[in-house]
């Protein structure tokens, strides 16, 4: 009875923050009040307000009680397309800022050598950045690059803010995407600290090869994981 009192409070809670019946910044009712209101112990009430707070709608304030998450900064991000997202954003007028989490070689992983035409014996660097927009974390970049196509990426790689204008300083000049997966995934612990939310955020994952539209050649595998409550998502083909 109680997890479906739970589930009740949950529902209804959501369904008033959808329909904008609570204002950003409003406090929303006790833990005694919604108890007395559903006829439910604390406990149940409180257990339906962590998870909402898990999901990132609200937060906490000690001794003051829960408050309603102001409205989030919402993107407009084309996942298809043929410039990268720093020229997105900044055509966009967005003040993005890319800060370096890695530049590190990885261990063999067959689906991501396969993409880049590599063997085993190969080397490849995984290049992570962290990307902000107006002082808040989006999305994480995880560019997988082979050395054999970029010999000086080890050392180069610290000091990549655009992949993009990384490869046209090497003759590379237009870009084309031979495929796009999308998926749903809920954040690690690390991915936790460095985006800034909860455990049950979703986090949209976007997977692509970046190829030579020239020469065909895979420049690098890509996989970028977006906060979901940070943008709306236009995946029109341009």
């Amino acid at each position: 009875m109680s997890l479906d009192k739970e589930t009740q409070i949950l529902d209804e809670l959501m369904e008033k923050i959808a329909s904008k019946k609570f204002s950003a910044g409003e406090k929303l009712p006790s833990e005694n009040k919604l108890a007395d209101r559903y006829g439910v112990p604390r406990m149940t009430v409180r257990a339906a307000l962590t998870k909402l707070e898990e999901r990132g709608y609200i937060y906490s304030k000690q001794g003051k009680g829960r408050f309603l998450k102001e409205e989030s900064t919402q993107i407009q991000l084309h996942l298809t397309g043929k410039i990268s997202f720093t020229e997105k954003m900044e055509q966009a007028g967005y003040d993005l800022e890319t800060r370096l989490i890695s530049c590190e070689k990885i261990r063999y992983d067959e689906k991501i050598y396969k993409s880049l035409a590599c063997g085993s014996g190969d080397s490849v660097y995984k290049v992570s950045r962290s990307r902000f927009i107006g002082g808040q974390p989006m999305a994480i970049h995880k560019s997988f690059v082979s050395e054999k196509m970029f010999p000086e990426i080890k050392t180069e790689g610290p000091d990549i803010r655009s992949m993009f204008a990384y490869y046209r300083k090497h003759g590379h000049t237009e870009f084309a995407n031979n495929k796009t997966l999308l998926s749903i995934s809920f954040p690690t612990s690390t991915e936790q600290q460095l985006l800034q939310c909860k455990s049950m955020v979703p986090l949209i994952m976007v997977e692509s090869d970046c190829i030579d539209a020239a020469t065909g050649d895979v420049l690098e595998h890509t996989k970028i994981l977006y906060r979901s409550d940070k943008f709306k998502y236009d995946i029109t083909m341009d």
